[in-house]
């Protein structure tokens, strides 16, 4: 059995919420079923994450190697030094609305184990045979007393004690789908939320327009700009947001129902990215207008469905993921994870607003 074996993260300076506190840190060791396997339905991961401190944390599980029950991204894979593409979901979270079952707690000292199946989330196919290297994903966010949430250190300071785990495949690498979606054109049968829908994708492709011509005319001196994307060049991003402001599919879909079961507590909504489809839970539908962001909202609550559907688009059209949640959060990315996450053009775009209509 092939073991990669790394401290993860130090937790950050902010305080957790009694009982949950500062800790020393947290240590993952993922295992492979063996050196070599006939067919990726053989490649079940198991991670065990420890918390190496002194007192108990609650860590976001969503999009990280804790997250077992969602087809999200749980690791980067690589063949011959090339990523292989990523085929499951990628999705927002409403910090303020994820209950208890979005966090796993770990006791001061002590481990949990999850066991991950990810032939249905890469495609292999594309790759071919041979062998193939695993990294768990290890960008925790923590519960904290302030924001329910408090960023950790980022994975440009994780410091690796031992190679990636290695598994070679023989034979089977034939491309595996998530059975469950369903690729529909239009699903959304009841009219008020198809009516939303729509408004929030004019609302999204109004907020990249304007954060183009924004960032334009300001330059990269701009201070929130910096904030958000750092030294970044800006034709990154305004290629991405360009992207979305001109999004024109006719293919993809964009659905009010759950056709992959992600709906879990705290998402409001998620994007496949094989078909790049995008599905809306139910918590979408208490959002608001961009107009709010005037009376009533603030950027930091991340609740402007334009910028939801904004975020969900940086993943169809531009390739983004999500590195986590909140805009604070946002801001304290490297500019190499800064250009990555969905979120920061959320919250960018919509503070862009915020500052020059309101």
């Amino acid at each position: 059995m092939f073991v990669l074996s790394f401290i993860a993260l130090g937790l950050a300076g902010t305080a957790l919420a009694t009982p949950f506190k500062r800790s020393g840190g947290l240590s993952v060791k993922v295992s492979g079923p063996a050196a070599s396997v006939e067919s990726i339905d053989e490649l079940k991961l198991t991670a065990e994450i420890t918390n190496t401190g002194s007192e108990d944390v609650k860590v976001l599980k969503y999009g990280t190697i804790l997250d077992d029950k969602l087809p999200t991204r749980s690791f980067s894979i690589t063949k011959d030094g090339s990523a292989v593409p990523f085929t499951g979901i990628k999705m927002q979270v409403s910090i303020a609305d994820a209950d208890d079952t979005a966090y796993t707690v770990i006791p001061a000292g002590k481990s949990v184990t999850v066991q991950h199946d990810v032939a249905s989330l890469f495609d292999f196919e594309s790759a071919g045979t041979g062998t193939f290297s695993f990294e768990p994903i290890t960008t925790f966010q923590v519960a904290s007393a302030n924001e329910r949430v408090a960023r950790i250190t980022d994975l440009t300071k994780i410091e690796s004690t031992a190679s990636k785990v290695e598994v070679a495949v023989t034979s089977d690498v034939a491309k595996r789908g998530l059975s469950q979606d369903k690729r529909a054109v239009s699903v959304c049968s009841t009219a008020s939320r198809k009516s939303f829908i729509d408004a929030s994708y004019s609302e999204a492709k109004s907020l990249a327009s304007q954060a183009v011509s924004y960032i334009n005319s300001r330059g990269a001196s701009d201070s929130v700009y910096r904030a958000y994307f750092g030294a970044t060049a800006t034709s990154r991003v305004t290629s991405i947001l360009s992207a979305v402001a001109n999004e024109n599919s006719g293919s993809r879909t964009l659905s009010c129902t759950d056709s992959l079961g992600a709906c879990s507590s705290g998402v409001i909504a998620y994007t496949a990215t094989a078909t790049t489809n995008i599905y809306f839970c139910s918590l979408f539908f208490s959002e608001v207008a961009s107009t709010a962001l005037c009376s009533g909202t603030s950027v930091a609550s991340r609740n402007v469905r334009g910028g939801t559907t904004l975020h969900e688009l940086t993943h169809a059209v531009g390739r983004t993921v999500d590195v986590g949640y909140g805009c604070s959060f946002d801001q304290g990315l490297s500019d190499a994870q800064s250009i990555q996450n969905a979120d920061n053009f959320n919250c960018f775009t919509t503070q862009v607003y915020a500052s020059t209509r309101c």
